[in-house]
């Protein structure tokens, strides 16, 4: 019997997205296929795969131990997320007959199915990072006997959802930064930077609307600006390893002295980056918006608004509460008055004796069915119009007065019900 080779052996995914990457949450159903392309027949012990999600940090620090000595420390963590075993081909034989059991391949293409869950869980988002990264997989190894058994791996995708329409990510996001400047060469003078943004939640593709203002009292020339910055955040071993990364960047006109300059609305493009990531014990994602002031030859003045990337887009009804929210908050961020209108008082609202009189008019009825219900409609719409009493200390209708007879009442200043 001559026996063939494998010619191939590869890893399918049932679900891709639009892109045709497979891409999955926290308790989604991951399936797939396992082909194997065999040019002859094959004895084959047994395909397995094996599904894994790890969260991995590692980088090295130089120490010193003394004089001419030094040496690297390594800081490792590892956080399992996700590990699933299954036989596609094979099952439990016996070790003394090891040709006992063996599933033949003839040659041409096979496929497996195969499908596992995801665990119910807040797993941590694929990641690439310089000192760790999450990654998720599948695996499959095909054994035969007294050969070395043939792998593939096929990595796939999974995003922890942040909903970025909940009331913490439409929140709107603002803060005011005043620096002085002084030295013995020039003239001292402040520089105060106002800054806001209309909520703390976005995904990627969408633009930040940033509204500044910039004051410039100082005797310099300066030059307002903002930049979106990711920051990486590693831990193991109780320490942390933190890389700070520029994602996009917007540049103002210079400001000179004595001068001031607004934004209304300038955008900043956030290109495609990773969600946040805020929930893994051992690498963490964060953004923020940085407005600031170039000052040549000193410190600049900045004001660092926290964001959060989502993967969910905000919809349309949060998107117009978010509007209205941003707008009562651009308000008194700007010192003006939030406070509604003062009603208008009942002598501006109030109509003349005659125009009273002629609505009274229009609403009796002459026929004789109705007189019960327009009597009626003419008292409410009398009362109505009425101005209210005023106010006093003395009861106007003490107990001794003598209660009126329901066929008594036509003016609603002579009956008690009033």
């Amino acid at each position: 019997m001559v026996l063939g080779k494998v010619r191939a052996l590869a890893v399918y995914f049932d679900s891709l997205n639009d892109n045709n990457l497979p891409v999955f949450s926290g308790g989604d159903l991951v399936s797939g296929r396992v082909v194997v392309d065999v040019t002859g027949d094959v004895r084959v012990k047994s395909l397995d795969i094996t599904a894994k999600g790890v969260a991995k940090v590692r980088w090295t620090e130089s120490r010193n131990a003394g004089a001419n000595t030094a040496y690297a420390q390594n800081y490792t963590e590892e956080v399992e997320y996700l590990h699933h075993y299954d036989t596609l081909i094979g099952e439990e034989r016996d070790e003394d007959c090891p040709e006992e059991g063996l599933t033949v391949l003839h040659p041409g293409l096979h496929e497996f199915a195969f499908s596992f869950n995801l665990p119910q869980m807040a797993l941590a988002t694929s990641f690439e990072g310089k000192h760790g990264s999450v990654r998720y997989w599948v695996k499959a190894e095909l054994h035969r006997p007294w050969l070395l058994p043939v792998r593939v791996k096929k990595e796939f995708i999974v995003f922890e959802h942040i909903d970025i329409n909940t009331p913490l990510l439409l929140a709107p996001q603002a803060g005011t930064k005043e620096k002085t400047l002084c030295c013995w060469f020039c003239a001292s003078g402040p520089i105060s930077l106002s800054a806001k943004i209309e909520r703390k939640g976005y995904t990627p593709g969408e633009s930040i609307q940033i509204f500044a203002e910039v004051e410039n009292c100082s005797s310099r020339v300066v030059v307002p600006k903002a930049a979106l910055y990711q920051t990486q955040t590693f831990f193991a071993k109780g320490k942390g390893k933190q890389i700070q990364q520029l994602v996009s960047n917007l540049r103002g006109d210079p400001l000179p002295q004595g001068k001031s300059q607004s934004w209304e609305g300038k955008l900043l493009k956030i290109p495609p980056v990773s969600p946040s990531i805020l929930d893994c014990p051992i690498i963490r994602v964060e953004y923020a918006l940085v407005v600031y002031v170039d000052v040549p030859g000193g410190l600049n003045l900045s004001l660092s608004l926290p964001l959060v990337i989502g993967t969910i887009p905000l919809h349309a009804c949060a998107s117009r509460t978010s509007s209205i929210s941003s707008n009562c908050s651009t308000l008194s961020w700007l010192g003006l008055q939030e406070r509604p209108e003062a009603p208008p008082s009942y002598s501006d609202l109030a109509i003349s004796e005659t125009e009273r009189r002629d609505c009274l008019q229009g609403c009796d009825r002459s026929d004789s069915e109705g007189e019960d219900q327009g009597s009626l409609l003419t008292y409410i719409t009398e009362f109505r119009y009425l101005p209210p009493p005023l106010y006093s200390e003395v009861d106007p209708y003490p107990d001794s007065v003598e209660v009126c007879r329901s066929a008594d009442v036509r003016r609603p200043d002579t009956c008690p019900s009033r």
